[in-house]
């Protein structure tokens, strides 16, 4: 297991060190890495641009380093195009999606990858079905950082939900285009992921139950220090752990 980095036992919010941060990334034994992160807590805890003092940490420690790409407008807009179509959700995934190599061709919830990791032999339009990219994470056992987020987040669920056909999930197809490149086009059928809303169910993953739980079986590790949040998992760890726990209950996740 990693250990946690240094604690300040005053309690009070200090700058990170950095040094120790490089070190926490350098412990990890894992050639890839998949980030959520909260652009403005890095910011809070970091001196200089914090993009580019996370970018260059990860990229130093990682030989491959993705980060969500996730444009839910094409479920209304019904376009996508893999070079001009930024992400929509974290300041990070922006700037990240100028420096990526590669993009995943899913629609909504593309993959932006710096490195040589690819889904070459995934089903592109099937998010989080048994050919997706995310079951390639899953079988690879891909490690997640969390960093800077408001709790432990994870897409990885997602594909969790489908597979495990959970009673509240559904999987709506969104016909739409998509660019590869300027001109080559292709009109495709994307599959994804929904959620029945049941009047005594708002449907929302209780992020910091899953994540008490999960810290509980040693599937999640909080390294959090300096005003900020490091969680990290492997995607299978987390199936493992909580496939039994929706077993015996299947609403587990969003109550």
């Amino acid at each position: 297991m990693v250990d946690r980095l240094p604690v300040d036992i005053t309690g009070a919010v200090k700058p990170l060190d950095e040094m120790a941060f490089d070190e926490l990334l350098s412990s990890f034994d894992a050639d890839t890495v998949f980030v959520h992160v909260g652009l403005s807590d890095v910011n809070a805890a970091v001196d200089g641009n914090p993009y580019t003092f996370l970018y260059d940490t990860l990229i130093d420690n990682f030989e491959s380093v993705l980060a969500p790409g996730f444009t839910p407008s094409f479920r209304s807009c019904g376009v996508y195009h893999k070079q001009f179509s930024k992400p929509e959700y974290g300041m990070f995934s922006k700037l990240f999606g100028a420096d990526a190599e590669y993009r995943t061709n899913d629609a909504i919830h593309s993959i932006l990858v710096d490195g040589n990791y690819r889904f070459d032999n995934c089903d592109h339009h099937d998010s989080f079905g048994p050919s997706g990219c995310w079951q390639q994470l899953e079988e690879d056992n891909v490690l997640y950082l969390n960093i800077g987020t408001d709790d432990f987040l994870a897409t990885q669920l997602h594909y969790l939900e489908v597979a495990l056909d959970l009673p509240y999930v559904t999987t709506p197809e969104h016909d739409g285009v998509v660019y590869y490149d300027v001109d080559d086009y292709e009109e495709i059928t994307q599959s994804n992921y929904g959620y029945e809303y049941d009047y005594w169910l708002e449907t929302f993953p209780n992020w910091s139950k899953i994540r008490r739980y999960l810290e509980s079986t040693n599937a999640v590790t909080d390294h959090s220090t300096g005003g900020l949040t490091i969680y990290s998992f492997k995607a299978r760890d987390i199936r493992e752990a909580l496939e039994p726990k929706l077993a015996d209950d299947p609403y587990y996740l969003v109550t």
